[in-house]
């Protein structure tokens, strides 16, 4: 009951003013605070969708640019490529280098053209298709390589094991002559018969198991250069039999 003035009616326990005042006050920040925020939410998506415009236009110049830049080695690459596959597999097939820019990066696929038709570079010809371009990948590579920093030295581990023994002799002439050129030493590991290397390989070597020494190698044999050759003192191919 309202004690002090009679006749009104009962009016409920009102909050303080104060109180209100400060509860009045932190909306007043909240407000605020969440203006700001889409404020800056609203020019992050208007900065986001200008961006996402321009990707397109963006992609297409890292694609001419990486076309001006990589274009001519590329080519050079498909043909010294397309003619060792040609040499060793006795095959009219072309290496087409195709490029491509994913993730602002530039990719290249390799493929095989022959009669009109693409083939897998991974599974044509059981694998010796993948073989002949990876050698000739890995000499290329080697070949860009700072000499002061990296020696110019490759091992090749079995990279003829799916070549026909008649074609391994092929593979092996067409290392030697880039190896040679690029000026890298090459040694390759094979279980092919040695009369496959005997007549490119500098040097040939066995490995064979040994009770003493768990591994014994072997000084099999060394060319000697015919009349009509310059003496070889690059070491530009050896060869282990194992």
């Amino acid at each position: 009951m309202n004690e002090h003035l009679p006749g009104l009616p009962d009016l409920p326990d009102l909050p303080d003013p104060r109180g209100l005042s400060r509860r009045l006050d932190s909306l007043r920040a909240l407000a605020r605070t969440r203006h700001d925020e889409r404020l800056r939410t609203g020019k992050e998506l208007v900065e986001t969708r200008a961006f996402l415009e321009l990707l397109p236009r963006a992609e297409a110049l890292l694609e001419n640019l990486s076309n001006a830049l990589f274009g001519e080695l590329l080519s050079e690459i498909e043909q010294s490529l397309t003619q060792a596959i040609r040499e060793i597999l006795g095959q009219e097939r072309t290496v087409r280098a195709v490029r491509g820019s994913y993730g602002g990066r530039l990719h290249v696929h390799f493929e095989i053209e022959q009669d009109g038709c693409t083939e897998d570079v991974l599974t044509g010809q059981g694998g010796s298709v993948c073989n002949i371009l990876s050698v000739g990948l890995r000499l290329i590579a080697l070949s860009q390589l700072d000499p002061a920093r990296h020696r110019p030295f490759l091992v090749l581990d079995e990279q003829d094991c799916w070549l026909k023994p008649e074609l391994v002799p092929r593979l092996i002439g067409v290392v030697k002559a880039v190896a040679k050129r690029l000026g890298i030493q090459v040694l390759i590991i094979s279980h092919h018969s040695l009369d496959h290397f005997s007549l490119k390989a500098e040097r040939i070597y066995g490995l064979s198991a040994s009770r003493e020494h768990g591994v014994e190698v072997r000084l099999l044999a060394v060319r000697t250069p015919g009349p009509a050759e310059e003496p070889d003192t690059s070491g530009a191919l050896d060869s282990v039999e194992e």
